[in-house]
């Protein structure tokens, strides 16, 4: 039997369309609601109900970024509590039959509460509003294994067995609820649901999904289950105006649809949504873009309707450009370079001013970034990385709305002002610059970059950028963020997947709020169809962009098996079906483990230790930390090997010298072990004399060095945009009395260490110029003045006044001294050299393909490396890699930082690559 005490006929049947009340100011966005609809249909009600019911006054909802870990059943203290608890979702609907929610009911009940037009409210007397009560019976085994592999966090969690008669497809269109009652009828707690479980199991989806293009037609699909009406609004132009049409879309199963005509194409439109929203406790009626948008007006007002296969939108070759890139044998030839689009141009005087800072600047072939360009790429660098390049927010579009300042005032301060500063971050939110990790759309080229930001412009340029660095022999790295999202709720302007599905793509904590652990509003790709999201959005890039491989920004908050799923789908593309050859798109990220989905905490994540075996890269911190002192969160004067380290004090206390001795000799143990590529089985002798794998070599905190099982899943670095340029923070690390040439022959000591290890080498644009950004640790929002680049070689930016105070200013003790100072700053002739000496290593790099070896087990048996163990003489690393015909000798020399050298013998002769001399 059935026990419902109000389960009308309704539910089961097919959803229809209904208008929702108008909606109120919301909690979590207290920013003015959309314009209201221009005509209202015919209310058709999901349940058929006689009466209508009052709506009750919420609490207000906070976000919060942590999530209890606690296992015990959670009870409410209060009445206060009890009235407020449905701002919280505690319960998970997990399947269609079996509710998790961590109570204890003891010999009490429990119901299932829905409501269609979100009136529920918790009285005294318990809960109100209701359309639909249902009683739920305690499940005494518990969750069943395949909900505790998806949702491992709530593994502790009791079962509700929810009946299997339900139509549960109808009530997910509903505010919902869950609510307990103690043996005397009393309810003692109640909450909101979280739906992803459900929404997985019912309504996962293949089909087609955004506009798709036929010869007759243009057809919509928009995959919104718990939207009560989906409305699509035509425009013609790219902002203002009415619509020319309304257009109601019809649901199956989840995915609502239309079709309309082929004049559609190149007019705009977004979707109207009604749906119950968590965060307001309401049906809100929300305005959203595509979330399979493939053009935008400026600032992703509206979604353009374009076809990307036309011809009109492709550059002259394009669809030839596969079998002109540069050809990589093997990923382990792989050399990364990292690069900002602003960066690139802002300030170069050989662009044309409306190419400056955009996609076009790479399309001059004879400009002074793009010859620095084919120099590097003519040396050995085979991938440019750029940072975010799709829809973001913080900054603006329309190139008319961006603020300025005087550089010729500023270049007039002192070189450690606080003026500068001062200037750049009175305007940082209304300028041309930011790194862009604050996605809006994944799929649509960013539009202040372009030179038109509507229509198809921004579609054309990229492209041409694209073309233009494959000439050049370059491949090209999409930087993607699919981590977070910049917005979230009802009203926010560039919220859009929590307007369509809200409740399903963001990440929520145990009390159903959203977890912020990466930033702010954390995606879920554990969610079938956020996953599908992702992957179906690096098909975009990869087939209508040819892209050639993904940086995935905060990779560990990622699901391993979402990564591993578009490593293999990525694979499979091929010249003749797709017109790219998806088995040299090469995918890395950063591995880091932590927040909500550390430990496995929300499944199998990306995470360094989790992704080995995949031939997925990840960056490895551990030979960075070792090279340089401490990490980018510790003591900012702490040695690492090249910066001083017992050698060449700079006045911080290490400790004792046997402790500094000690972090010395292990530095070096972590620098070998990511010179043979940070291999897991890799087996060398150690500091004490002992021989030990990788995996067995301990970071400080007990964590294992080594992760990888192979060199091309280990991505080497000492320097990228995040944290200070590498010339910086050697600076800043280094005692203030050495000078100049000395700073200058660490900054390529670390560049080589880096370009001569086996794995993938990656370089942050600007090491081989000793870029500076005034010791700005964090230069995402701080213009274009801290991130400048000169490719006439005049100046590597240092001392342009002291670095942003929000980020910086704990340290500004230490900076100021070391900016007033002249001796610190590098001249022309020094820039050039370190750019001469930098493209020499990277020719040594490739001359041999020892330098580059293709497996784990060639690496083993053919580098070896010398004074190792207790006698080792400090500061210097001896390497040796030898096939049948000739043995390389590598030797990396830190003697009191005056003798920096890298030397490298071979039986065809000697190559010293010692600068300054």
């Amino acid at each position: 039997m059935v026990d419902v005490l109000s389960f009308p006929s309704s539910l089961l049947l097919s959803p229809a369309p209904a208008p929702a009340p108008a909606p109120f100011k919301p909690r979590l966005c207290p920013l003015p609601p959309p314009l209201r609809r221009r005509f209202y249909p015919k209310p058709s009600p999901l349940l058929s109900l006689p009466f209508s019911l009052p709506c009750f006054p919420r609490q207000p909802v906070h976000c919060s970024s942590s999530s209890s870990s606690s296992s015990m059943p959670f009870q409410l203290s209060s009445s206060s509590q009890l009235h407020d608890s449905l701002s919280y979702s505690r319960a998970y609907w997990v399947t269609k039959t079996i509710i998790a929610w961590n109570v204890d009911i003891e010999d009490g009940s429990c119901y299932l509460y829905a409501s269609e037009i979100a009136a529920l409210s918790v009285t005294d007397d318990g809960i109100q509003g209701q359309d639909v009560e249902i009683k739920l019976e305690e499940d005494s085994s518990g969750l069943p294994p395949h909900v505790i592999e998806k949702f491992p966090h709530i593994r502790n969690y009791r079962a509700f067995k929810v009946p299997s008669a339900l139509n549960a497809k109808n009530l997910l269109k509903c505010q919902l609820a869950v609510a307990a009652f103690n043996s005397h009828g009393k309810c003692s707690n109640a909450t909101g649901l979280q739906l992803p479980g459900m929404l997985d199991e019912l309504f996962s989806y293949d089909g087609p999904l955004g506009a798709l293009y036929s010869a007759e037609a243009v057809s919509l699909y928009l995959w919104a289950p718990t939207a009560q009406a989906v409305y699509a609004h035509i425009y013609k132009d790219p902002v203002g105006g009415s619509p020319l049409e309304i257009i109601p879309l019809k649901e199956t199963n989840g995915v609502w649809t239309t079709k309309g005509p082929k004049s559609w194409e190149g007019c705009y439109y977004m979707y109207e949504v009604s749906v119950y929203h968590p965060s307001t406790l309401r049906i809100e009626k929300c305005y959203a873009n595509d979330p399979y948008a493939r053009g935008l007006s400026s600032d992703g007002r509206r979604t353009l309707f374009v076809n990307l296969d036309t011809d009109d939108l492709k550059p002259e070759g394009w669809d030839e450009l596969a079998d002109k890139k540069l050809d990589i044998l093997s990923f382990s030839d792989t050399s990364i370079y990292e690069l900002h689009i602003r960066d690139f141009s802002a300030n170069d005087n050989t662009v044309y001013p409306d190419f400056r800072g955009g996609y076009m600047a790479f399309t001059l072939q004879d400009s002074a970034g793009m010859l620095h360009l084919k120099k590097i790429s003519n040396a050995g660098i085979t991938h440019i990385h750029l940072l975010p390049t799709f829809q973001f927010a913080g900054v603006d579009d329309e190139k008319e709305n961006w603020k300025y300042v005087d550089s010729k005032i500023l270049e007039k301060l002192p070189p450690d002002s606080a003026e500068q500063q001062e200037q750049i971050t009175a305007i940082q939110d209304d300028d041309a610059y930011n790194w862009g990790y604050n996605p809006v759309l994944w799929g649509v080229p960013k539009g202040s970059y372009a030179s038109d930001p509507n229509g198809p412009c921004r579609i054309i340029e990229f492209r041409k950028m694209i073309q233009a660095l494959n000439h050049i022999g370059l491949r090209i790295v999409l930087d993607v963020v699919y981590n977070h999202l910049h917005a979230s709720g009802p009203f926010d302007k560039d919220s859009v997947l929590d307007k369509i599905v809200p409740g399903y793509y963001l990440r929520r904590n145990m009390d159903g709020f959203i977890e912020n652990s990466t930033c702010v509003n954390n995606t879920a790709s554990e969610h079938y169809m956020v996953e599908r999201l992702v992957i179906d959005d690096l098909l975009n890039w990869a087939i209508n962009y040819k892209v050639d491989g993904f940086r995935f920004d905060l990779m560990g908050h990622i699901m391993k098996r979402t990564m591993v799923k578009a490593k293999d789908v990525l694979c499979s593309l091929t010249k003749e079906r797709d017109g790219v050859d998806g088995s040299r798109i090469y995918i890395y990220g950063e591995g880091w483990d932590f927040g909500e989905v550390a430990k496995n905490g929300r499944g199998i994540n990306a995470s360094q230790f989790n992704i080995c075996g995949t031939g997925i890269g990840s960056f490895n911190d551990r030979i960075r930390d070792a090279m340089l002192g401490g990490s980018p969160f510790g003591q900012p004067l702490q040695q690492g090997f090249i910066t001083g380290l017992l050698l060449e004090p700079n006045g911080h206390d290490h400790g004792t010298k046997a402790v500094e001795e000690a972090m010395l000799a292990s530095a070096k143990d972590h620098i070998q072990v990511g010179m043979a590529a940070n291999l897991r089985d890799f087996v060398l002798t150690d500091c004490e004399g002992k021989e030990r794998k990788g995996s067995e070599v301990l970071s400080y905190g007990g964590t294992p060095v080594a992760y990888a099982l192979c060199p091309t899943e280990t991505v080497n670095y000492v320097s990228a945009h995040d944290n200070e340029t590498l010339f910086d923070i050697v600076s800043l690390k280094t005692p203030k009395e050495i000078s100049v040439e000395e700073r200058c022959r660490i900054n390529h000591f670390a560049t080589s260490i880096i370009a001569l290890s086996q794995g993938i080498p990656f370089f942050h644009a600007g090491d081989e110029l000793l870029r500076s950004k005034s010791l700005d640790r964090d230069s995402y929002n701080s213009g274009d003045w801290f991130n400048r680049l000169d490719f006439t070689f005049n100046s590597n930016n240092w001392g342009v006044g002291l670095p942003p105070k929000q980020k910086n200013d704990k340290s500004w003790p230490l900076i100021q001294p070391r900016l007033a100072d002249p001796s610190f700053k590098p001249r022309r002739s020094h820039i050039l050299a370190a750019i001469e000496n930098f493209t020499n290593v990277l020719r040594i790099r490739y001359s041999s393909p020892l330098f580059r070896l293709r497996t784990a087990n060639a690496i083993q048996q053919r580098v070896r490396f010398h004074n190792t163990g207790p006698s080792w003489v400090p500061g210097v690393i001896v390497l040796s890699i030898e096939d049948a015909f000739r043995t390389l000798w590598l030797s990396l020399m830190h003697v009191q930082l005056r003798h920096h050298s890298l030397a490298l013998h071979c039986k065809e002769g000697l190559f010293n690559c010692t600068p300054y001399r």
